[in-house]
């Protein structure tokens, strides 16, 4: 059964070609859905045989599943430009009989990187991102996303997340994420009280140096846990000064 690749980018001239050539090794199509662009990101994809279509972002779940009816194959990969698939998840996928498998999807765990450094806190991160696309789907979900379905097989492999350059990079990355967590929850009706950032925040620096042993994976677990920790707070602290306007 060939298998599909499907890549969403937007100025992502720095990595396409890295996912390109590792999506290569097991799928007989690449697809990239492009955001409009503004870097070398469709030249170097086209370049490489991967088919380009340009489509204005919608959101990461509905932008995803737009290149599924595109696909010229059933099975799809889903896969960001910042991320690769590892020699163990290379290997796992040539040996799957896609023609025959009970299953509706495959899982991935997934190994993420603030620049060399491997974040052990979210390790294994479990995604589903090589499907059936007659059987299941993206969610329309505009932040986080995931493939909707119920009879999934967890891999034991592993695809690399080169998430951040460093940790610069991921509190400029956080910032935006906070944002636009805050405006979607708003959006969709939920509301929060004085006591939910500080909740949120406690909460999450809790189970991430206690819960899930950050306090032990050294200084990269306490960086990852208070960056985290600033994270649900602020998105909390942003629903309350957009509900000002409720009043």
């Amino acid at each position: 059964m060939k298998i599909t690749a499907n890549i969403i980018t937007l100025n992502e001239e720095k990595n396409i070609e890295a996912v390109i050539k590792s999506v290569q090794t097991v799928c007989d199509e690449v697809l990239v859905v492009d955001s409009l662009s503004s870097d070398k990101t469709c030249e170097i994809a086209e370049s490489l045989g991967a088919k380009v279509i340009k489509q204005k972002y919608l959101g990461d779940g509905p932008q995803k599943a737009f290149g599924e009816p595109i696909a010229e194959h059933d099975w799809i990969l889903s896969i960001d430009a910042d991320e690769r698939l590892d020699t163990n998840a290379i290997n796992a996928i040539k040996k799957l009989d896609l023609e025959k498998t009970e299953y509706d999807g495959f899982s991935f765990a997934r190994k993420t990187y603030v620049g060399d450094n491997f974040i052990k806190l979210w390790y294994p991160d479990r995604v589903t991102r090589l499907y059936n696309r007659k059987k299941c789907a993206y969610s329309k979900q505009k932040g986080h996303a995931k493939v909707e379905a119920k009879n999934i097989c967890d891999l034991e492999a592993d695809m690399l997340h080169y998430s951040y350059e460093d940790y610069v990079h991921m509190i400029r990355v956080t910032e935006k994420f906070i944002k636009r967590g805050a405006q979607i929850s708003y959006d969709a009706g939920k509301r929060a009280n004085a006591f939910d950032p500080f909740i949120h925040g406690v909460g999450a620096l809790f189970k991430a140096l206690v819960l899930k042993g950050g306090a032990f994976h050294g200084i990269h677990g306490w960086n990852v846990a208070v960056i985290s920790a600033f994270s649900s707070y602020m998105k909390y602290a942003l629903m309350l000064e957009m509900q000002k306007d409720d009043k």
